[in-house]
């Protein structure tokens, strides 16, 4: 079980980390940049799978998939309530199941990474809850 305190702080931090992950997908020239940026990671560590290359069609996904997460990474830094934690894993459930979906596909290997910090930050938002103390006992 974890405190309440403990876990708005956990979801605070898994928004941080969103922010600085899917910042680079929120816009064209980010977005291009990050691809070849993968495709460096699977060159350098010869990795297997297709990184796509950058497209007007593929930057409308990325660039829509990099706003809204950057809006909802928002919501849960300025608001880290349990119930957006308990969302958020939710929907990192949903991206992990599409990111396995892709690499069983032949998309680039190195997304491995992101899906293994996605499963543990879905395992860490879905942790019991304590139930606060009352202050004074009758």
């Amino acid at each position: 079980m974890i405190s309440e305190a403990r876990f708005r702080k956990l979801v605070r931090a898994s928004a941080v980390y969103d922010l600085l992950v899917t910042a680079p997908f929120a816009t064209p020239w980010t977005l291009a940049l990050a691809l070849k940026s993968i495709g460096a990671v699977q060159t350098a560590f010869g990795l297997k799978g297709e990184v796509p290359e950058y497209s007007t069609g593929l930057a409308l996904f990325g660039n829509l998939m990099g706003s809204v997460v950057l809006v909802w990474s928002l919501a849960r830094c300025l608001s880290p309530e349990p119930r957006l934690g308990r969302l958020d894993a939710l929907a990192r459930g949903l991206f992990s199941i599409w990111m396995a979906y892709a690499l069983f596909h032949g998309a680039a290997a190195a997304i491995a990474g992101f899906l293994v910090l996605e499963l543990g930050w879905m395992i860490v938002q879905l942790l019991p809850l304590r139930r606060a103390e009352p202050l004074l006992r009758g």
